[in-house]
């Protein structure tokens, strides 16, 4: 019930190429207080209630429950949410013995694109491909649960 994960920003589309399969997700938090955050997903035609904890000291780490449950129950609890629900396409890319997760963000996120590599230990060697950028492992903006409150649209670059 741990995650480990990296994230980093991505600097081109060649990802897009070499994706074994994509998937449209749609996703609201019940709860976005980084202590725990209780979000809503519908990925394609699954749903999934998820609670997360806090990350430790450099973002890596931080528990995970998740269930899975009716995509018409899902779609009740998105009314609830909180602010902006989230939309993006996400493409999953082998490199090495890792998936990579890339999201593609839509609506008040467009233009941002990150890459998630969950690992089993935090000092797992990561093969990271040349489209792959900055690391913003920790960096609590680039977390879903910000990107709700505080979309990217918004930013000041």
């Amino acid at each position: 019930m741990m995650e480990i994960e990296r994230k980093y920003l991505v600097n081109s589309i060649d990802y897009r190429s070499l994706a074994f399969s994509k998937s449209h997700i749609v996703q609201g938090f019940l709860n976005s207080n980084p202590e725990r955050v209780v979000r809503v997903r519908i990925a394609d035609d699954k749903a999934f209630l998820t609670v997360k904890g806090s990350s430790n000291a450099a973002g890596t780490t931080r528990f995970e429950w998740e269930k899975r449950i009716p995509v018409h129950e899902a779609k009740l609890l998105l009314e609830l949410c909180e602010e902006e629900i989230l939309d993006k396409i996400r493409y999953y890319i082998k490199v090495g013995a890792h998936i990579i997760e890339v999201d593609e963000f839509l609506g008040s996120n467009n233009g941002l694109v990150i890459a998630e590599i969950e690992i089993e230990k935090e000092d797992d060697n990561i093969e990271v491909p040349s489209w792959v950028g900055l690391e913003v492992t920790g960096d609590i903006k680039y977390y879903n649960s910000q990107l709700s409150k505080c979309p990217f649209k918004e930013w000041k670059v």
